[in-house]
């Protein structure tokens, strides 16, 4: 390629790069200050002598273009900073670098301004105390009215107590036991199942029972807790056998929620 053709071509590749790259300032929000205008302009002035054709000169003529656009944005840049008072915080910080400490503890001082607040008791508000205590009964008229309840005793019987569910028909371990064997039945291969899935029943005051037992299971050594909180996922995985956590630390409490809207999006997901 003769060597005229070539510069034209380089050239040309010059202005199409220097025509993005102030597209890209102006489209993205991009520092201005990118763009070397007194190189750009170098770059114009080198290549104008070689243009000949009309589209060399629209070529030339964008680039010029693109380049004003950018200086405007260079000048609002300038002139909002100067308008608003900004310092750039890199000379803050050299300026703050160099400082003695008096000077640090002087310019303190002076931007310091600390609230104050004084409370104090005013006549009006001693009035009001003196009248609330004028208008209290004294205390043997108070106490009077306050009296024992009286409760006759009396007898039931265990039928009673489980009617009333203050017993229960099982014994508490058996009922452990159970719960725990029906535990270690429908844990996965990982030997362990999602504590909604053991937990959920068909209706939400079967769920606050099993969440209720399923927290005694954990409690005596039965079974653990596996919490995920980045994931808010729990899982109930049971022992081979009890640990007995006789003389151990006291173990740390996991809360879970059981309230009415958690079981109404475990029993339909589908809602959501």
């Amino acid at each position: 390629m003769p060597p005229k053709r070539q510069k034209k071509k380089h050239g040309e590749e010059h202005l199409q790069s220097i025509i993005d790259l102030c597209k890209s300032i102006e489209n993205k929000g991009m520092d201005p200050f990118l763009v070397e205008v007194n190189d750009v302009i170098g770059i114009i002035q080198e290549y104008f002598p070689e243009w000949k054709s009309m589209d060399e000169f629209n070529l030339d003529a964008e680039a010029v273009n693109r380049l004003a656009s950018v200086i405007k944005l260079q000048s609002d840049w300038v002139r909002h900073r100067s308008t608003s008072l900004y310092t750039d915080p890199f000379l803050l910080e050299e300026k703050i670098r160099t400082l003695g400490k008096e000077e640090l503890i002087d310019f303190f001082l002076r931007a310091w301004h600390p609230i104050i607040e004084l409370e104090q008791i005013s006549p009006y508000s001693l009035a009001n105390a003196v009248e609330y205590w004028r208008s209290l009964l004294p205390l043997d008229e108070r106490w009077l009215k306050t009296k024992a309840l009286a409760t006759e005793l009396g007898a039931t019987s265990r039928e009673e107590l489980i009617k009333q569910r203050i017993l229960l028909e099982k014994a508490f371990t058996e009922q452990l036991e159970t719960l725990w064997e029906e535990l270690k039945s429908k844990v996965g291969k990982d030997g362990r199942i999602l504590y909604w899935d053991f937990v959920g029943r068909e209706s939400y005051e079967e769920t606050l029972r099993q969440a209720y037992m399923t927290s005694f299971l954990v409690t005596y050594g039965y079974a653990t807790l596996d919490v995920y909180r980045l994931e808010e996922e729990v899982y109930v995985r049971p022992f081979p056998t009890p640990i007995s956590t006789t003389g151990k630390k006291q173990l740390v409490s996991v809360p879970v929620p059981i309230n009415y809207e958690e079981w109404k999006k475990w029993k339909n997901p589908q809602q959501d």
